[in-house]
């Protein structure tokens, strides 16, 4: 089935690894002996208690049920099992998070950290926060793309996001030229004829080496701890804020949904409920009679 799910529905590497754990997971709970067409709804929901019991959180759970539920729904397709007793289990109530996002005084605070504290490298460095902030794309999203998807321009390329959809991302002045900056340095680090040409990702470390989502995590980190901002940030902060900028200067939810490469419009609807109260504070800030007046 992993395989269906790879070559066929176009899974990426991390959900295929949490599909499998999920997968053996619910072998554990059922016995290796057991045979799917054998498997009822109350032993998968069985299971799910058994997780609740060890206080899994809401997310795990219902990962753990859309695994179980794209299994049974492979065998019934390939007609494996006459039955599919998933379809009807209950996903688990999630309380709501708001994606977390930065203000414009903080982004502009970490982007300037590489050239402020020469942490690591400088050029790559600030081209990696500038590029996650201009396009808004996901961690894994950069960490793919490579020299050859650039034809000559640095204004936008085309990468390849969830489900092997693909889009077009874009890269504003500031990205563009963090980027020329890291290119140069990066020539004159390794030189001509050194890793450079023989390594196509686009961002390397300083071995020279395909620079990973760990790595480009490892990095924000380093910028955003005590050694920088001191306002710990993911990489993801930049995608959320990206998203955050766009619907507050009135960008169409549609066109950002297309940018984000969201498959629904409710995951990017979750941004207008920060838009609005952030134009709440902002009225209210600026507005004459909006603060408290002196008595």
């Amino acid at each position: 089935m992993l395989l269906y799910l790879e070559t066929v529905r176009g899974f990426s590497p991390r959900s295929l690894i949490a599909y499998k754990t999920d997968l053996q997971q619910l072998l554990t709970f059922l016995g290796h002996q057991r045979l799917i067409r054998d498997v009822s709804l109350e032993d998968l929901r069985s299971c799910i208690a058994e997780l609740s019991k060890k206080k899994r959180a809401a997310t795990s759970i219902n990962r753990f049920i859309s695994a179980v539920r794209t299994l049974f729904a492979y065998c019934r397709k390939f007609q494996y099992i006459e039955t599919n007793p998933s379809l009807e289990l209950h996903t688990v109530k999630q309380p709501k998070h708001m994606p977390r996002f930065m203000t414009e005084a903080e982004i502009d605070a970490l982007c300037k950290q590489p050239e402020q504290k020469e942490l690591l490298w400088k050029e790559r460095d600030k081209a990696i926060f500038e590029m996650l902030y201009s396009s808004g794309c996901r961690v894994s999203e950069l960490a793919s793309l490579k020299l050859s998807d650039f034809n000559g321009r640095y204004d936008s390329v085309i990468i390849t996001g969830k489900g092997r959809k693909d889009r077009r991302i874009y890269f504003e002045e500031d990205a563009q030229l963090a980027l020329k900056t890291y290119l140069e340095a990066r020539k004159q680090r390794f030189g001509i004829h050194g890793k450079q040409d023989l390594v196509d990702a686009l961002f390397v470390n300083q071995r020279g080496h395909p620079l990973t989502v760990g790595g480009i995590t490892l990095i924000v980190s380093r910028y955003s701890g005590v050694e920088g901002t001191n306002h710990h940030q993911s990489p993801h902060a930049f995608r959320h804020t990206f998203a955050t900028e766009m619907l507050t200067h009135g960008a169409d939810i549609r066109v950002v949904q297309e940018m984000l490469g969201h498959a629904s419009i409710s995951t990017t609807q979750r941004y207008t409920h920060i838009t609005t109260e952030r134009l709440i504070e902002i009225y209210n800030r600026s507005h004459p009679h909006g603060g408290k007046n002196d008595e």
